[in-house]
């Protein structure tokens, strides 16, 4: 079982900056990714960010230049920072996680989602 903890939403102006954690505990053998998605009301939940074992990461267009995800590996632990946060970015965030709990038996989890809402 992988437990996935996330922290850091809110409410904050536009402009502003909050910064997302996501914690993973369990019996993990290997994290291959974690990731940010987001959905706002009425919409479908979209893939923010995300980081693999190796470090790449990739952005969704909206956030380019303003969102920076990255990853504690000895904490199991995932960031997203967000800047320049527009009313837009009002959502709820949550976290997910994929990898091995052994060599052969996968995991993929969500966490229980940390809403951010941006004033205008």
């Amino acid at each position: 079982q992988v437990h996935l903890v996330e922290s850091g939403g809110g409410l904050v102006q536009a402009g502003g900056s909050l910064r997302l954690s996501c914690a993973a505990s369990g019996s993990i053998w290997r994290i291959d990714a974690m990731a940010w998605y987001r959905q706002a009301p009425g919409k479908q939940r979209e893939l923010v960010a995300d980081i693999i074992r190796g470090g790449s990461t990739r952005y969704a267009d909206s956030v380019k230049g303003r969102f920076t995800i990255s990853r504690d590996n000895a904490k199991n632990t995932a960031y997203l920072q967000m800047n320049s946060l527009k009313s837009e970015d009002t959502a709820v965030y949550y976290c997910n996680s994929r990898g091995l709990l052994t060599t052969t038996l996968n995991y993929d989890t969500w966490g229980q989602g940390t809403q951010v809402t941006v004033s205008s």
